[in-house]
């Protein structure tokens, strides 16, 4: 099956492209963006070198879905989204800090805290937990891209703010922010039966300075998911989390002794078990939106995006 692994789209004034792990960004004159979504799949920093069949299409209507019921609460850079697989937005000057808050003890924190870390970003992580234990309540645990290299390093906010990343004000305003989206976030999961475990959050300012919330959410790329059906019959018995998100990924890769690591080889993805991974990205589509996946015509993705592009600009 065909996957959507570069755009390559052929388009007026680009101003730049930048390419990242799994998106690709074509910057327009008067501060306008498209964000195409492709099929990569990342982990551990890593582009996989098979992509997975619906992934952008799924990601990118999520977010759609996503920002549009979270408007009330902050602004967004969402304009339109004239493909299943492309959104465009007003183009904003990003924060420099991946806002990222955790309602459990799961994944990188449940990693950290299995080493005996009880404080993560200068947030506290109660004694006695297990892994998947929901926390009293929420924590921040900020990251930023390190000074070497692309990977995220963890940071607290006081560290943000003497470092000059953010001002103490904006770094308030954009707490409080992830503390409402969060909030929205587990109330719309639970109504489809689902527990929103942890997630991120981007913010920028647009050309007024307003800050506003940019890049996806609560999509699997960004979140972690538990069905909520079962879930403290699990933790009594110590069994493993039934979850959609990408940390299924992250353990298989783990358990063909893959996590990133200079040296390590990627483990082959049989074609199988890409097709499992895409089922389990619709799956969670399903779930969260609680709407049908409907699977857009991949016979030829590019030239699709470049068609209902350039629908949508001679609109």
């Amino acid at each position: 099956m065909q996957t959507l692994m570069n755009s390559d789209l052929h388009l007026n004034d680009v101003i730049e492209k930048y390419n990242g792990k799994v998106r690709e960004v074509y910057t327009l004159p008067n501060e306008i963006l498209i964000m195409v979504a492709t099929d990569r799949l990342s982990a551990f920093d890593v582009v996989m070198p098979k992509g997975i069949p619906y992934k952008g299409q799924i990601l990118n209507q999520i977010a759609a879905h996503m920002l549009e019921a979270t408007a009330d609460i902050v602004p967004n850079w969402l304009i339109a989204t004239p493909d299943p697989n492309v959104a465009v937005g007003k183009a904003c000057t990003p924060l420099k800090v991946e806002m990222v808050i955790r309602g459990y003890l799961a994944g990188h924190a449940a990693r950290e805290y299995s080493l005996g870390k009880r404080v993560l970003c200068g947030a506290p992580m109660p004694d006695g937990m297990k892994e998947n234990d929901s926390f009293p309540e929420p924590i921040i645990t900020p990251a930023t891209k390190a000074d070497q290299g692309d990977h995220d390093e963890d940071i607290s906010p006081e560290d943000l703010v003497s470092r000059g990343i953010v001002t103490e004000e904006e770094y308030q305003k954009i707490a409080s922010y992830t503390r409402a989206l969060f909030a929205r976030g587990t109330s719309m999961a639970k109504a489809q039966g689902l527990i929103l475990v942890d997630t991120k959050y981007e913010f920028g300012k647009d050309k007024d300075g307003t800050i506003v919330l940019i890049d996806e959410i609560h999509t699997p790329d960004s979140s972690r998911y538990f069905y909520a059906e079962g879930y403290e019959e699990r933790q009594a018995i110590g069994e493993p989390q039934r979850q959609l998100s990408k940390e299924f990924v992250r353990r298989w890769l783990i358990e063909h002794n893959f996590q990133g690591k200079p040296g390590q080889e990627l483990p082959d993805m049989s074609d199988a078990y890409i097709a499992s991974v895409s089922e389990r990205y619709i799956e969670l589509y399903e779930h969260i939106t609680g709407k049908t996946f409907i699977k857009a015509d991949v016979s030829d993705v590019v030239n699709r995006i470049q068609n209902n592009l350039s629908a949508y600009f001679n609109t």
